[in-house]
């Protein structure tokens, strides 16, 4: 309102939101930390800050869009009455300095998440309400990595591409500068132009290649932003980018908030809407029944495919052992599975505390506030921050050095000697107030720890929402739930084939795409063949799974009555061309007119609006039927995936070899330290930088998915087949630990050439 000044008009909404997230009245605590948070955003002169982003999430509930708050903000009051974020600051331990200071002199940092589909109805908001002259994206450096670096400098230097293309794809993500020699000699590279281009790739490593833009990072300026900054046209259509990175805004002094993507809120939103749609049930993320046991044994098992952050192989070996049974343990298993609590050395000890092999202690009664929820081991960014503080005496100010230090602690060299530079502090400090010699050392080690990558409570607290709402929706609307991920695909660490399959292992039923029944989205369904009932719908995989197949061609065909008797009649409703009946056929999406897809393919050439060439030529040509193989090597080529047997169970008949290899059902009855063969898929790989350069794989069978210990010896001496495998054999020793089972590899074989022409690709993480 035009009468109301910004700090007015906050207090106005901050009292309006209070009264809606407290609606039994607020608490002394909270009252004195709201009147607090205002005094700060007062003094900074942050208000137009804090109502810009409050009118961009109204914006987007207006639209119904789901959006939440992340990161440091969540440790505002203020933020959770204007509805920016969503934990309940009763929840976790609010440490509003780490969001906002009078002490150091660095603009506030809200990022927000939205739905990954409709993040661009909020960037062209925002565009609309300040215009593209007031409003940009910042950019990102992108630099040099061995693959790009071989790719561009062997074609400046005129190289053949094929020995370029074959050096890049024989270079792995982990690979060094120094790791290059060796690749060339393997490639046959040898000479003078050898040692140039060699020179040249070491060179240019982590050099600028070009600007791309940030992830979300938007400014908005009073001013005309060409007038601060350089500007240009995004390659995007209506998008606006600004010339220079995030840190050199930041350097600045220009505020920027964090318009950000998340495919999680896309699939909790569909899924709340399959459950509208379907069972007749309203929900939203205030209305998921809290702490709810079901969903916590659940996660104790390990059963987390799909839900948001803890699905990762590193998660799900976590849950068994610490066996979350409430909101704030999955704030703790959020974070505690992070490169800073791992190198810090705080997993185990956390662990052995929670299991009650380890008594829980403080080296001093001051510090027992600040450890207390996380058994006395320091867990979270805020708590090192507050150890800092209370054990050294350090001031907020100070502390909040320290953190700036720690977040650039082996990024950069100066950086480094500006936190090496606390350490004779903090001891210093805390000796003088009574600590021992010993803890003071380990506290600093743990700090160089969460220098790497310590999460935040607050940020965890975060994720540790969506993390529940998606667990639960998975533990009591499984096809609803799997279907919304579907549909929301690519997100996560899973293929939809990963999916469908743990969906299946879920008792649900999976319905094939079928021309008559399905759309462009996957669907459930409960009338019709093989449908379920409300209570266990099935589900129907959609057009969207095939492969080269249009929206549009999808729209056509849910437009009309879906009464074919033929190909002809399905070619004229939809107005499908030869291409597009196809690649339906392909997919095993025309079986209600022959199961065999030859068949359907020569129909197909008697359906094209052209000129008939072959008008007179018979239609009931007999085509042999394709193998169970063939039909396999089809669905995964065009679908990613099949409902039929899966490729290890045909394999297992066909050579004799699989037969001898164990089951990944059957690795836990063999006992820890056993030796062992097993064979599968390769779905995934990982390389934490925190592993010591041990790569993670995930091996699929007909039973489910193995996890796989791959050592740098074993990498080194099998690297083509770690590298390019599609189907692998691995002999190796099965390690248990409780309900967790991992195989040590010791050997790897490729046997991708027996899945022949099958297209079967794994999802590679850092």
């Amino acid at each position: 309102p035009a009468h109301l000044t910004p700090a007015e008009q906050l207090r106005l909404l901050t009292q309006q939101g209070a009264e809606k997230r407290w609606p039994g009245g607020l608490s002394k605590a909270i009252s004195q930390q709201i009147e607090y948070e205002l005094k700060v955003i007062g003094e900074l002169q942050y208000e137009c800050y804090f109502l810009t982003v409050h009118d961009l999430v109204a914006f987007a509930r207006s639209r119904h869009i789901l959006c939440q708050g992340r990161g440091s903000a969540a440790n505002s009051v203020v933020c959770y009455c204007l509805f920016i974020t969503e934990v309940n600051p009763d929840q976790i331990s609010l440490l509003f300095e780490r969001f906002i200071s009078t002490e150091r002199n660095e603009p506030p940092d809200i990022d927000v998440d939205f739905e990954h589909e409709r993040r661009e109805e909020v960037i062209q908001y925002i565009y609309q309400r300040y215009s593209r002259d007031r409003a940009a994206l910042a950019a990102t450096v992108i630099t040099y990595r061995p693959r790009s670096a071989v790719r561009d400098v062997g074609k400046a230097l005129g190289l053949d591409p094929l020995f370029i293309e074959q050096l890049s794809q024989s270079l792995a993500w982990w690979d060094r500068s120094s790791d290059l020699q060796d690749q060339f000699a393997k490639a046959g590279a040898r000479g003078n132009m050898a040692e140039h281009f060699h020179s040249l790739l070491q060179e240019i490593q982590g050099f600028p290649r070009h600007l791309s833009q940030h992830v979300g990072g938007f400014i908005i300026t009073r001013s005309p932003i060409s007038t601060l900054v350089p500007v240009e046209n995004a390659s995007m259509p209506d998008r606006t980018v600004i010339q220079w990175d995030k840190e050199d805004i930041e350097a600045l002094g220009l505020l920027k908030i964090d318009i950000l993507a998340l495919g999680m809120l896309t699939a909790i939103h569909r899924c709340f809407d399959l459950l509208s749609s379907h069972q007749g049930i309203s929900l939203d993320m205030q209305s998921i029944p809290k702490e709810d046991s079901a969903t916590y044994n659940m996660l104790c098992k390990a059963d987390s495919v799909g839900v948001f952050q803890i699905e990762s192989r590193a998660q799900m070996a976590m849950l068994p052992r610490l066996k979350p049974r409430c909101f704030y343990d999955l704030v703790i298993e959020i974070a505690i599975v992070r490169p800073g609590p791992i190198q810090g050395g705080m997993v185990h000890p956390y662990l052995k505390r929670r299991q009650g092999l380890e008594a829980v202690t403080y080296p001093h009664p001051d510090i027992k506030n600040v450890l207390e929820r996380t058994l006395g081991i320091p867990v979270f960014q805020e708590q090192v921050i507050r150890l800092a503080m209370v054990a050294a005496g350090f001031t907020g100010g100070e502390a909040d050095q320290l953190r700036r230090a720690m977040a650039s602690w082996g990024k950069n060299s100066e950086r480094n000697n500006e936190l090496l530079g606390f350490k004779q502090k903090l001891i210093d400090g805390m000796l003088a107030r009574g600590y021992s010699q010993d803890f003071a050392e380990r506290l600093f080690l743990q700090i160089q720890g969460f220098g790497v990558y310590g999460f935040p409570e607050s940020h965890s607290a975060s994720f540790a929402l969506l993390a529940y709402v998606s667990a639960w929706l998975k533990c009591h609307y499984p096809a609803a739930f799997y279907c919304a991920l579907l549909n929301s695909q690519p997100m996560g660490f899973y293929s939809a084939s990963q999916l469908v399959q743990d969906a299946q292992r879920h008792n649900i039923k999976v319905l094939p795409i079928d021309v008559r029944y399905s759309g462009w989205d996957h669907a459930l369904e409960t009338e019709g063949e093989g449908a379920g009932d409300t209570q266990s719908p099935a589900l129907r995989l959609g057009l969207r799974l095939i492969k080269g197949f249009s929206h549009k061609a999808a729209q056509r065909i849910e437009n009309t009555n879906r009464r074919f008797n033929n190909l002809n009649q399905l070619a004229t409703a939809a107005n499908l061309s030869r291409s597009n009946l196809n690649l339906l056929s392909s997919a095993g999406a025309l079986k209600f007119f022959s199961e065999n897809r030859r068949q359907t393919h020569w129909q197909a050439l008697a359906t094209d609006n052209s000129e008939q060439l072959l008008e007179q030529a018979s239609a009931s040509i007999n085509f042999q039927t394709p193998s169970e193989t063939e039909n396999l090597q089809a669905d995964y080529s065009h679908t990613g995936l099949s409902l039929g047997r899966h490729p290890m169970e045909l394999l297992r008949e066909q050579f004799p070899i699989f037969r001898q290899c164990k089951r990944h059902a059957d690795l836990a009855e063999l006992g820890h330290r056993r030796f062992v063969r097993i064979a599968g898929l390769v779905t995934g790989k990982q390389r934490p930088g925190t592993a010591s350069g041990v790569v993670f794989l995930t091996l699929e069978d007909e039973t489910g998915n193995s996890n796989v210990v791959v050592w740098q010896n074993v990498q080194k001496n099998c690297r083509q087949a770690l590298l390019k495998a599609q189907l692998l054999m691995i002999k190796g020793v099965v390690e248990t630990d409780g309900a967790v089972v991992h195989v040590i590899a010791q050997e790897l074989t490729d046997c991708t050439e027996l899945l022949h022409k099958t297209d079967i690709r794994s999802r590679d993480f850092r």
